[in-house]
């Protein structure tokens, strides 16, 4: 009975009001969630930490969760225990999620058996932890929302953290021309390590000259960009004839001419994981997947924490300067 009793607790990160990275508060007493019919229950090896998460806690962020709430949603584990109905897993299977019900910073996690899928050997945990949001968003963007064609050119506007990263390797898997803007000489050189075939330091005062150089007249015909605020302006001027910047990430307002878009009959289009149809994560699912399977899919893990360093995680997300891969805590 002892036995039964110290395993129904865990240590988790709760929030329990909105605010800095001081809100986090890593608990060693919440009990462990039971999975229902359909769900699994993770045993937490890894979690990624995504910008976003920042947002959601600071509390400026569109979704407001219930508080309390345990952030996180990319993790990577082993499987304890399934629900009713559950029959593709079973208690010991590595997996991966993007998605958990009960929250990610925690010794334990809850997830729809629908949203978790098998972590292959090739990949540690720590890399199972940076498949899930930024792979998703990154084929997302390309091709769901993009309209990503082979022999198109890319550019990847912070293309050294998880997003970008991603987003460099499927492009290049997939047949387009990869260009990657990163802040610092390493960043640089990991964009060209995984996939881009030229990276551009976006602290050079004219580096954007340099990609038209690059490009030629044309231009470039699809921009992802990770901070619109900063960078919008000067994309539009990037783009060619019917380009497409897509908005993966921003931080603030910014101005630009609308008239910049009619010259070119170009586009500025957000992106959403959250708001993709089951069919498009399943579209999603089997891309990813694919490429883990055929190798190109290598996500690179960046800064790691434990989980007592959630608040210096949060904070490093969003004032360090130049990503270098996804940032995970380590359970």
């Amino acid at each position: 009975v002892a036995m039964a009793a110290t395993r129904s607790v865990m240590r988790a990160v709760r929030v329990f009001e909105f605010g800095g990275p001081e809100v986090l508060k890593l608990q060693s007493d919440v009990l462990v969630p039971v999975p229902k019919e359909n769900q699994v229950l993770i045993k937490v090896h890894a979690c990624g930490v995504n910008p976003v998460e920042t947002y959601i806690r600071s509390g400026t962020y569109a979704r407001k969760p219930a508080l309390p709430y345990t952030p996180g949603s990319d993790v990577a584990g082993v499987i304890e225990s399934v629900g009713e109905h559950v029959t593709a897993f079973k208690k010991g299977d590595r997996v991966f999620t993007l998605e958990t019900l009960s929250g990610g910073y925690a010794e334990y996690a809850v997830a729809a058996a629908n949203r978790v899928f098998p972590l292959p050997d090739k990949l540690d945990f720590r890399q199972g932890a940076a498949i899930g949001v930024p792979y998703f968003t990154a084929y997302r963007a390309l091709f769901q929302k993009g309209c990503a064609k082979a022999g198109e050119s890319v550019l990847v506007h912070g293309a050294s953290g998880g997003v970008g990263l991603a987003v460099c390797q499927i492009a290049r898997a997939c047949g387009l021309k990869v260009l990657g803007t990163a802040g610092t000489e390493e960043g640089m050189n990991v964009i060209l390590r995984n996939g881009a075939h030229q990276a551009f330091n976006h602290r050079d005062l004219n580096y954007t000259e340099r990609i038209k150089a690059c490009t030629g007249p044309g231009g470039v015909d699809i921009i992802i960009e990770m901070l619109s605020n900063v960078n919008l302006d000067a994309d539009l001027q990037l783009l060619s004839h019917a380009g497409r910047v897509m908005v993966v990430g921003c931080r603030g307002r910014i101005e630009i001419n609308p008239r910049d878009t009619m010259s070119k009959e170009s586009s500025i289009i957000g992106v959403s994981l959250f708001l993709a149809t089951e069919e498009e994560r399943r579209e999603c699912a089997t891309a990813v997947l694919d490429g883990i399977e055929a190798g190109w899919l290598k996500p690179v893990v960046g800064l790691e924490y434990p989980l007592e360093k959630v608040a210096k995680a949060h904070e490093d997300i969003i004032c360090s300067s130049g990503a270098r891969g996804k940032m995970v805590l380590l359970l």
